[in-house]
């Protein structure tokens, strides 16, 4: 939480996007917008410290201080603005270009590769090794990597089940967009729990939405510990680590599944041959 107080009014036609609780006769007002730290000089806004602005929940200390950032913004202007928390009355803009012109384009069918399973069975490696093996055939695709995509979209993010749901939500929505812009989008992710897999999936039409498990043993992934969280997680160093002291829900009915058999394991390279076996047989690799 940032104490910010303003300098001068904010730059004439911008007009932040507030949120708050309900006004209470209290002086103190909180408020919720989100700019970037180049932005703090036109907002007029100073801070103290190393501090983030973006995203961050703001104090303004006295309501009418409001005032002095722009007359614009109170009265009823200002409750419509500080009221709406979600975006109420939009509607769908269509494009001119749609999925399928951009099919043809790309020559191939966007859809998302849900790569599910836990830390350490393959699933990164498994998914670098696909997309070389595509843009090696002239086929574009973009990997969502669980570990990637918390270090930006999802930074503010932890491990709690609340979280840990919200987090495959975004990363849903965002592999949906590639797919929709006809790439071949990898997503490449614990997602533990099988009702957040499944929300994944009802985003896209039927067969746009392929789940690859990797199905390795516990113990052949606590052996790799590539990252050494199983050993943090087993010193108690760790709390709510899948596998560990925190579920993982296999899929019941996911598309693929990629095993060891016995204490041999496929290559990286045979695993995605895997794969794209299956797209071709579906089409997929084809506009």
């Amino acid at each position: 939480m940032v104490a910010l107080q303003g300098t001068r009014p904010f730059v004439s036609g911008y007009r932040p996007e507030f949120g708050y609780g309900p006004l209470q006769s209290s002086k103190l007002v909180f408020a919720r917008f989100s700019v970037g730290n180049n932005a703090v000089k036109n907002l007029g806004l100073c801070r103290g410290g190393d501090v983030r602005l973006r995203s961050s929940r703001i104090i303004i200390r006295q309501w009418r201080s409001l005032r002095r950032f722009d007359q614009g913004l109170l009265g009823k202007d200002l409750q419509m603005m500080l009221g709406n928390e979600k975006s109420t009355n939009i509607v769908w803009h269509k494009s001119s270009v749609d999925k399928i012109d951009r099919q043809e384009l790309l020559q191939q069918k966007g859809c998302v590769i849900w790569i599910t399973g836990l830390s350490g069975s393959g699933k990164s490696t498994l998914a670098c090794a696909l997309s070389r093996c595509l843009h090696s055939r002239g086929k574009l695709t973009y990997i969502l990597d669980g570990d990637n995509v918390r270090h930006g979209l999802n930074r503010d993010l932890g491990f709690k089940a609340e979280d840990r749901a919200e987090n495959i939500r975004r990363i849903g929505e965002v592999a949906k967009l590639f797919a929709d812009a006809g790439v071949i989008c990898i997503a490449s992710l614990i997602s533990p729990y099988r009702k957040d897999r499944d929300g994944c999936r009802a985003l896209l039409p039927d067969g746009d939405f392929i789940e690859v498990f990797m199905d390795m043993p516990l113990q052949v992934c606590e052996a790799r510990d590539p990252k050494g969280l199983y050993k943090f997680a087993r010193a108690g160093k760790i709390k709510g680590f899948t596998g560990i002291d925190d579920p993982y829900e296999p899929p019941l009915n996911c598309e693929i599944v990629l095993k060891q058999k016995g204490d041999n394991c496929a290559s990286p390279c045979n695993m995605a041959e895997t794969v794209i076996r299956y797209l071709e047989e579906k089409g997929y690799l084809r506009a």
